[in-house]
């Protein structure tokens, strides 16, 4: 395979990037491919978008390559180099440029007109065998009316197509854009938005950024184009755990982005486990779109009864578990209002209850009580009192305080 930075398949090249660049524990030895030669194109490729941010390490096992970056001095996120490399054909920026050219003046033809302008207006000056024939540009015009590039009206029988003009490059518009850019998980989107213009902010920081949620983000915008359809999804998924490709067939009911890690997940209504779900994005490989969902107002309202007892990811209810409820008491001091309001502002389900001055009580009704655990450690020195239908989890809990202590020793009125 010779060497090109331009890409046909992205799901390759996501797996790629993932395993040795993001996740950096693979090497040269381990790629799983006809010959070492196409680990040498794959990283070569990556290279050509991503040299600036390239790091190595060696070890017994080999040169590990990875990404290392500082978001504090990154603007704009690099992965997004990822989407714009896609490869085409002759035929593919021949009908691009000559269409786009050929509707410049704001003209409405139909298929065959732009087929007759190419072969007569473009081609026909040059000696060349490659004109396309009437159904490539026809399904090429469908494909940037389904894009947004062209705008399809119906004209007694026949269908015209005529150019859609855009002011996304007025300025007022610069700082918005390159904010979502950054901050909102489909800002793959404002990425390309930005291309459009000369000069791009670079004055946006953020203190917590994910910019690995970019590999992710074509699967995104797929599953929310057919959430907002109404339409039921094919998903290929691979666990990390496993190598094993699933194949499921889910309608998508909400994203979920964690505030901690950065990662995303499908909560969706699996039809054959007839139960509501959760994928982790990173661990879907492919999305296809299928039919309207008729029933969608059924399916949508799992979306509310599930996510009623949600406090993390745990996948899904099951008849044969209880809810577990979970009990905290925490004392505050006389000056310690904003303990009060944090918990007020971070709780996802439950209830804060102001006991007396000096004590909250906090309840919350979850599939599992031990999703609690890294923010119920926050309040330790404070805790007076933990409690659960669920003992195994209360258990752990001061199990793993005995072990802090004896590691690094503490006072007896710690909690």
């Amino acid at each position: 395979m010779a060497y090109s930075e331009l890409i046909k398949n992205f799901e390759k090249i996501r797996d790629y990037m993932r395993d040795f660049y993001v996740y950096g524990f693979k090497t040269r030895t381990d790629f799983d491919a006809k010959s070492a030669r196409s680990y040498d194109n794959e990283r070569r490729r990556v290279e050509s978008w991503l040299s600036d941010y390239m790091s190595f390490r060696q070890d017994a096992n080999g040169k590990q390559m990875f990404l290392s970056v500082d978001s504090r001095s990154i603007p704009h996120n690099p992965l997004y180099k990822a989407y714009k490399a896609k490869s085409f054909t002759d035929k593919d920026i021949i009908l691009h440029f000559y269409t786009l050219d050929i509707l410049m003046n704001g003209e409405s033809l139909n298929a065959g007109e732009i087929a007759e302008r190419i072969a007569v207006d473009y081609l026909g000056f040059f000696d060349t065998d490659i004109l396309p024939d009437d159904s490539t540009i026809r399904n090429k015009l469908k494909e940037y009316a389904s894009i947004g590039l062209l705008k399809a009206e119906k004209v007694g029988k026949e269908i015209r197509y005529r150019r859609v003009e855009s002011d996304i490059t007025d300025a007022r518009l610069l700082d918005a854009i390159s904010f979502a850019t950054e901050d909102n998980p489909a800002g793959v989107i404002g990425s390309f938005l930005l291309d459009k213009y000369e000069a791009i902010p670079e004055y946006f920081s953020f203190k917590h950024r994910y910019l690995l949620d970019a590999l992710e983000q074509e699967i995104l915008i797929q599953l929310l184009l057919a959430r907002r359809n109404r339409k039921c999804v094919e998903i290929t998924f691979k666990p990390r755990a496993s190598d094993k490709k699933h194949v499921s067939k889910l309608y998508p009911l909400k994203i979920y982005v964690s505030t901690q890690n950065g990662k995303q997940y499908l909560m969706a209504y699996s039809y054959k486990g007839r139960r509501s779900k959760m994928y982790r994005l990173d661990h879907i490989l492919k999305v296809n779109a299928l039919e309207y969902e008729p029933d969608h107002e059924k399916y949508d309202s799992y979306e509310q009864k599930y996510a009623a007892f949600l406090w993390g990811t745990t996948d899904g209810w099951r008849r044969d578990r209880e809810i577990e409820h979970v009990e905290l008491m925490v004392h505050i001091g006389d000056n310690e209002e904003f303990i009060y309001s944090r918990m007020l502002r971070e709780k996802r389900k439950g209830t804060v209850e102001r006991i007396d001055k000096n004590t909250i009580r906090f309840t919350a009704d979850v599939y599992d009580a031990l999703e609690l655990v890294p923010w119920i450690r926050t309040f330790i020195g404070r805790i007076e009192k933990l409690d659960s239908n669920n003992k195994s989890f209360v258990q752990r809990f001061y199990k793993d305080l005995d072990d802090m202590y004896s590691m690094y020793g503490g006072d007896g009125d710690d909690i």
